[in-house]
């Protein structure tokens, strides 16, 4: 049956207050054309621009970016292009589901007879916007259909988006939880806590790494490293070289050895020459009174003794950054850390924000008093690192724009000398669940 649309009296003057108008594809066998008119009147709505086609071949060379809605005739006979749809299909909707892979992005308008009305219920519910009936068309409620059946799909289509977008970030977010390390501490007397920032926004990782794993021979290594820049691609790296750091030294290796492997692959991972790495281990001796400590390029960890203000490590023996230099040695020099002290190691992500609105960094010496300020406090373990980090983000005057990573190893004496020998205890340390505002980031520490 033709589609009659009926022709305004006269055509208006202006566009209206929509803006641009619509272009209408119009799907139907009609031979002579039912649609004669090129367009409808604005005077029912939005300027609407109609294109004809008789068959589904003719509707796909007209279906261009500019088409903002189909209207497709139920009745249509099938042709060879939706046939396969058509097997086991008895509802007649094939060349609507045809039309509907055809153009995802389109709105498209369902038109059947008035005697149809399953069938054009039927179509809404497989992904027509709308139906309407020959019988009662015109060129007001056509407009208006049009119209309604664009807004409906873009914000059916602005759902879609934003459904595929929340599961990406989900899981993404579960993919980064389970790339965090769980340090390796059980049997050992030292307590644990970390604390982590990255820089990018509405991430987990960044370039910043860290872990802890205790050998069989009771000694505890400690490490932590940054990767030049802080996107996806350095949060990869650094989830590389953290976990081929432990392999490393769960293989028995330490100092330039377990260094100079690491280059190696950091060599072979990284996407450009021009991408390095700082790092900086420790290997605290089973007895908790001594540590190997090597750098490569990166900041010296921060020592506090009992009755004694926190200091910086020796940092003169340090070697370059891994991936600088090909052939770069790295030496171990022996620290004594006494009977109780608590080790903080850090990125420079933590020293290298603004203090006030100028261009000075609150630097390594600002770090130190911050720290110590904050010990005189009587502040320890995860509300020690919560505090520091917070301060910083406050000098800076907002959230760092680089990662932060920060680790604390403590050691009481007391508690060590009162422990029955090898009476170690299981230390269950959950993963740290980073954030950018909540303090659940930091870890806590075994009691």
């Amino acid at each position: 049956m033709p589609v009659s649309v009926p022709q305004p009296c006269s055509a208006p003057a202006a566009e209206t207050s929509s803006g641009a108008g619509l272009t209408l594809l119009v799907i139907e066998d009609d031979p002579a054309g039912t649609f004669t008119a090129p367009e409808l009147s604005a005077a029912a709505g939005a300027r609407v621009r109609i294109r004809a086609a008789r068959n589904l071949t003719e509707a796909g060379r007209l279906l261009t970016d500019d088409v903002d809605c189909i209207l497709l005739d139920l009745a249509l006979p099938a042709g060879a292009e939706s046939r396969g749809d058509r097997e086991g299909d008895e509802d007649g909707l094939a060349t609507l589901k045809h039309v509907l892979r055809m153009a995802p992005r389109h709105a498209v308008l369902a038109l059947t007879a008035e005697d149809d009305a399953e069938l054009a219920a039927e179509a809404v519910r497989v992904g027509a916007q709308d139906h309407l009936f020959r019988g009662e068309l015109d060129s007001r409620l056509l407009s208006r259909a049009i119209r309604y059946a664009v807004e409906r799909k873009r914000a059916d289509v602005a759902q879609h988006q934003l459904t595929e977008s929340r599961l990406r970030a989900q899981e993404n977010a579960r993919l980064e939880r389970g790339l965090l390390p769980t340090p390796l501490l059980e049997g050992s007397d030292l307590r644990f806590a970390a604390r982590y920032r990255p820089g990018r926004s509405r991430a987990l990782l960044g370039g910043d790494f860290y872990d802890t794993v205790r050998t069989p021979d009771g000694t505890v290594h400690a490490m932590i490293g940054d990767v030049c820049g802080h996107g996806p691609d350095e949060a990869a790296l650094g989830v590389e070289l953290r976990i081929a750091w432990r392999a490393l030294t769960l293989a028995g290796l330490c100092g330039d050895e377990l260094l100079s492997t690491l280059q190696q692959v950091l060599e072979h991972e990284r996407e450009s020459e021009e991408i390095f790495a700082t790092l900086c281990t420790v290997d605290i001796a089973p007895d908790g009174r001594r540590a190997g400590l090597c750098l490569a390029g990166h900041p010296a960890p921060l020592i506090a003794r009992r009755g004694r203000a926190a200091q910086l490590l020796p940092y003169e023996d340090g070697g370059p950054a891994l991936g600088l230099l090909p052939r770069a040695r790295w030496p171990r020099r022996q620290v004594e850390l006494g009977g109780s002290w608590s080790l903080m190691m850090y990125t420079d992500g933590l020293i290298e924000g603004r203090v006030g609105d100028g261009t000075r960094r609150l630097g390594q010496d600002g770090m130190v008093a911050m720290v110590n300020r904050q010990l005189a406090e009587g502040l320890a373990g995860e509300e020690l690192l919560e505090a520091a980090v917070t301060h910083v983000r406050e000098l800076n005057g907002g959230e760092l724009t680089d990662d932060v990573a920060v680790l604390l190893l403590d050691r009481d004496q007391e508690t060590a000398r009162h422990r029955p020998a090898g009476a170690g205890r299981s230390v269950n340390i959950p993963r740290p669940r980073p954030g950018r505002s909540s303090p659940a980031g930091a870890q806590r520490p075994p009691l």
